[in-house]
């Protein structure tokens, strides 16, 4: 349907723009040139010619391309907000109306020269332009992103305010390019309502980037399980439909679909997602008792992450104020979030810290030992417990998928790489007894279109990460997280502004 309207659209603009050279006085031939055309625009509308030059710069360009258009729509005495509306939005069809209609004539300069706006139209205009740079900006550029939980803390914080750079990894062109300005995937004050429409779909394309992702870069993606979600408020990415078509439907779609209003999102309007790359492709992962092994060796250790210790004291509980003030937990007694009683024992408690935090207990007079907190227990990627028996401190070895690598497809493997080949590079895939048909051929073997990355939150053990929902592919990626520019807790968080992201 997209390539459908483009086609109608491309033809329209054409066809109008042979009509109206024609009116004004240009070989009506020329306008079907690409590129030529616009420069005759700038020669018979007296523009300077730098303008023909800026349409070259990618991207923007299409903006002084669309300029053009209306200063050669004023040269045919349309001045009105409609008139420039309609060249805008609707060219294809209003083009081809000034180019062929009786009641429309070529005016020439002295009657753009005798326009002159009113002020309306001038605030008008420069709303207009605010809208279409500050656009160009987030999308192209950077855009900020607020912390919505903790599972990236300490390093990131809920509520911590980021700048996201675009430009890093190359800036990705819009998949989906109607929507809503200034909003993700959801309307403004709405949580269901979708801020797009999906009627022109753009293939996955990415400009040159200053680097590409590199091991334990913090990265911004789309949610690559966010492609489908029950839409309502509870669920959405916080309980996402995999996991309820999983563990409570047993893998019914048809139930599921019946009892939930479902929506699905364009790749690009998935919920965003922060975590820190631990594995690039190539890479080989693994997870032994909660630490961390990149192609054998020992991962690096955010000095800000945390993860879960059982500790126990000599019967005398922690002081509230060493509680509050040096692990930073606001409220000792919630028996949760960050600290709980563990098991039956009344002095022995689960707590979430750093590894310096740890330190600072092992030095309290109260204190007895400590340990880490290995959860064993718990499905994983890729939910096949027949073949892999993981869970998530103890998980892998595994291989991340690099493109143009291929892999031997087997019944013990397909798990890993099925949502890889039907989902995120749109291949059919039929099984049958252990037997593979991609795009209706029997195969044995697969190749990668794209690079995957392993993306785990640095609080482990508080994360929904590439552990639970698998591989992020490089057309998710968003931007890198570059600087935090504000933060906040019921008070400016000062110590956190303008810092870099490590």
């Amino acid at each position: 349907m997209g390539w459908i309207i483009f086609i109608v659209a491309t033809i329209g603009w054409h066809l109008g723009m042979y009509g109206m050279f024609k009116k004004a006085g240009i070989e009506p031939w020329k306008a079907l040139v690409p590129v030529y055309n616009t420069w005759l625009i700038v020669e018979k509308t007296g523009l300077r010619k730098v303008w023909f030059w800026l349409q070259l710069i990618p991207i923007a360009g299409q903006f002084v391309t669309i300029w053009l258009c209306i200063i050669f729509v004023m040269h045919f005495g349309r001045f009105s907000l409609l008139h420039h509306t309609a060249a805008v939005f609707l060219p294809f069809i209003y083009f081809p109306y000034l180019g062929f209609s009786p009641n429309e004539k070529w005016v020439g300069h002295e009657a753009v020269k005798k326009y002159h706006k009113s002020p309306t139209r001038e605030w008008i205009d420069a709303a207009v332009f605010a809208i279409v740079a500050a656009t160009l900006i987030r999308t192209f550029i950077f855009e900020a992103y607020t912390i919505p939980t903790e599972s990236m803390e300490k390093t990131l914080l809920v509520n911590d305010f980021l700048f996201v750079n675009k430009m890093s990894y190359g800036s990705r062109l819009p998949q989906t390019p109607i929507s809503f300005p200034f909003v993700h995937n959801t309307m403004p004050f709405s949580k269901t309502m979708p801020s797009y429409v999906k009627w022109v779909q753009v293939p996955y394309k990415r400009l040159p980037g200053f680097s590409k992702v590199e091991r334990n870069d913090v990265v911004v993606f789309n949610f690559p399980a966010g492609d489908t979600i029950i839409n309502l408020p509870d669920f959405g990415s916080a309980n996402p439909y995999y996991d309820v078509l999983r563990t409570s439907y047993n893998g019914d779609r048809e139930k599921l679909m019946a009892e939930y209003p479902i929506l699905v999102h364009p790749m690009d309007k998935t919920d965003n997602y922060i975590k820190r790359c631990t594995a690039i492709p190539g890479d080989k992962l693994e997870l032994r008792n909660s630490v961390l092994y990149i192609n054998d060796k020992p991962a690096f250790v955010p000095p800000a992450s945390q993860t879960d210790y059982v500790v126990e004291t000599n019967g005398t509980p922690f002081s509230e104020e060493f509680l509050q003030k040096s692990l930073g937990i606001a409220d000792p007694n919630d028996n949760g979030g960050h600290m709980s009683v563990y098991g039956a024992k009344g002095n022995a408690y689960l707590i979430n810290m750093t590894p310096e935090e740890a330190e600072l207990v092992k030095k309290q007079p109260n204190f007895k030992s400590i340990e880490p907190y290995i959860y064993n227990n718990g499905a994983t990627f890729p939910y096949d417990n027949d073949h892999f028996k993981w869970s998530p401190d103890n998980f892998g070895p595994l291989v991340v998928p690099q493109k143009g690598v291929t892999v031997t497809l087997t019944a013990a493997n397909i798990a890993v790489y099925r949502r890889i080949i039907d989902t995120y590079e749109h291949n059919t895939l039929q099984e049958n007894n252990g037997s593979f048909i991609i795009n209706g051929k029997p195969a044995t073997t697969y190749t990668f279109q794209y690079d995957y990355y392993w993306m785990m939150g640095d609080n482990r053990h508080r994360s929904q990460d590439s552990r639970f929902w698998g591989f992020v592919p490089e057309t998710n990626i968003v931007g890198r997280a570059s600087l935090i520019w504000f933060s906040w807790n019921g008070s400016p968080r000062w110590n956190r502004i303008f810092r870099s992201i490590k």
